[in-house]
């Protein structure tokens, strides 16, 4: 075992034990450096049977986390492999399993429904990845749960990507009593079913509070322990735990909707609609025999028998005209203005789907954030309210505004989206990067030209050039995509050709601007095909403009510095 206090790699100092398992010890650890704390997790040669065997297992999980970047999972930081040890650092969650909340007997159903959905969530994620990974061992001791709320899916180490070819994969693997019977061998291939059979398992305890690896092993109806228990949960549990995988939900998506309509299920929640559709059954027929109002009687049923968001999302996604999905989906955002589905989707596949944000298009997302379905708060207020998504669609408009507004962009319009995305703890390291550099430059353009009140400039040009460099410095192709890759070069070749003089009094030599346009004719030369041109008909348009602008940036450097030179030479 690692001594407590001694240092780990130079630079991981062991502060105490957090847990054990069969297999491993896991250490709370401090990075004295960085003054930020890490988990440990250690394996040992001589502290377990067949090393090598459980040795891989633990590559495959960190090699599974280290591709993974979700809130419900923690990240791999280093791993720290010796001859006689293999070390894992990961992030330190703060928190404790729901095995130890179980020491004090069931949870309430509300927060079991709510940590389900967030399972649900990051099972899908795993799910639909290129190449999809099935957990397999979900159960309470698996899951971590923050002070805030937040659950954390940790132990990867039965974790295996999906092969639709196997037949048989899984040879008792899992932890028996929420294991689904596809992995005890012989029975067949484990999929995304497999892993809601364990979390349904896993439900059942943390709202019974009876272990389904102890006796009496059955799992009877959640009402069988605690008839105050819903009912409508209980029917999603018996459908995740079913032998067949056939008969369980075929996918996360499609319980996370159960799960968030779950009293809906409940016997008398059915009973109260069924006597309101006989009602409405009733007035429906009424209407016909006088002749009525038959549209309003088919959207009265299916508001009786749809969430409405979910209504207005699928009528979004089926209309063929623009402006009757962006209708649609209006509707959706009025009935629930937090959740981001709706603004997400409009932005993606109505709004963008042309790679051009209108002038039109910009209004009509102004209009929709602007308006305020209680008479009272916007719907951009209410968004706010889930900074994940939020966020996330702030960094897109704020992007399409800086590049695609008009097909030219708008830097100005493209600010604030831009700071709310830098502001951002949830988007991805590079995606925070990035905002915070497009969002310096489009700051820029509502000051350049502007002078204060003393008569200073408000502009730092040298700033400005320092930036351009910034964002630009990378392999853009690499790190984005072509087409950013052209918009971003043309963006510094236009400011170079702009900007030039500005750039000369701030002390900006003609060779350093005339290296950087000389290294972007290069790339263009050398990375551009003829297939990506003659393919794309906007990557010819921005080549061809990007060249025309490297051109006017060249002639506009040798017009600045030639006063110079020339009167270099007149000198005596």
């Amino acid at each position: 075992m690692l001594e407590i206090g001694s240092l780990v790699d130079g630079k991981y100092k062991i502060l105490n034990i957090i847990g054990t398992g069969g297999m491993s010890t896991v250490y709370l650890a401090m990075n004295e450096r960085a003054n930020k704390q890490w988990a440990i997790k250690e394996i040992r040669k001589d502290g377990v049977q067949n090393y090598e065997v459980v040795k891989q297992g633990m590559i495959m999980e960190t090699n599974l986390l280290k591709q993974l970047k979700h809130p419900n999972l923690p990240s791999i930081i280093d791993v720290i492999d010796n001859d006689d040890i293999f070390l894992i650092v990961m992030d330190y969650i703060e928190g404790v399993p729901l095995s130890r909340l179980l020491e004090d007997g069931k949870q309430p159903q509300e927060k079991v429904v709510d940590w389900a959905i967030q399972l649900c969530s990051v099972l899908q994620y795993l799910h639909t990845r290129e190449t999809p990974i099935i957990y397999r061992d979900m159960k309470p001791s698996n899951v971590m749960l923050k002070p805030d709320g937040t659950v954390m899916l940790i132990d990867f180490g039965t974790a295996r990507t999906f092969k639709r070819k196997n037949v048989e994969d899984t040879t008792c693997l899992g932890t028996v009593g929420y294991a689904a019977p596809e992995q005890f061998g012989g029975r067949g291939q484990t999929d995304e079913r497999t892993d809601i059979y364990c979390l349904g398992a896993t439900l059942y305890h943390l709202v019974t509070g009876q272990n389904p690896s102890e006796p009496p092993y059955e799992m009877y109806p959640i009402t069988h322990w605690d008839p105050f228990l819903s009912t409508g949960l209980e029917s999603i549990i018996l459908r995740c735990t079913r032998q067949s995988p056939d008969e369980r939900f075929q996918n996360c998506e499609e319980l996370m909707f159960a799960l968030e309509h779950y009293r809906e299920l409940d016997v008398e929640y059915k009973k109260q609609q069924n006597r309101k559709l006989a009602v409405f059954a009733g007035s429906v027929l009424m209407c016909l025999l006088f002749g009525g109002l038959t549209f309003w009687a088919d959207f009265q049923y299916k508001k009786a028998v749809t969430s409405n968001y979910e209504y207005y999302m699928q009528r979004a996604q089926s209309e063929v005209q623009k402006e009757e999905a962006i209708a649609q989906y209006k509707n959706a955002i009025h009935v629930d203005p937090v959740q981001g589905e709706a603004y997400q989707r409009l932005l993606e596949e109505i709004i963008l789907n042309d790679d051009i944000l209108s002038e039109d298009e910009a209004y009509a997302i102004r209009d929709i954030l602007n308006d305020t379905p209680d008479g009272n708060r916007r719907n951009e207020e209410y968004f706010m309210e889930n900074p994940i998504e939020y966020e996330r669609f702030a960094y897109e408009l704020g992007i399409a505004y800086f590049y695609n507004y008009e097909d030219k962009g708008n830097k100005t319009l493209a600010k604030k989206w831009l700071e709310v995305a830098a502001a951002s703890e949830n988007l991805e390291a590079n995606q925070i990067e990035r905002a915070k550099c497009l969002g310096r430059i489009a700051a820029y353009y509502s000051k350049i030209g502007v002078e204060s009140k003393s008569g200073d400039a408000n502009v730092s040009y040298l700033d400005y050039w320092n930036d351009l460099q910034e964002l630009t410095k990378d392999d853009l192709v690499e790190k984005d995509n072509l087409t950013t890759a052209l918009i971003m070069y043309k963006e510094l070749a236009y400011q170079i050709y702009t900007n030039c003089i500005h750039f000369k009094e701030e002390g900006i030599e003609k060779k350093e601007m005339e290296s950087r346009i000389t290294a972007i004719k290069d790339w263009a030369a050398s990375d551009i095909s003829s297939s990506d041109v003659e393919g794309n008909e906007r990557i010819r348009l921005l080549n061809e403009e990007l060249i025309s602008y490297l051109d006017l940036a060249k002639d506009a450097v040798d017009a600045a510095f030639a006063t110079e030179s020339g009167k270099k030479e007149t000198l005596p």
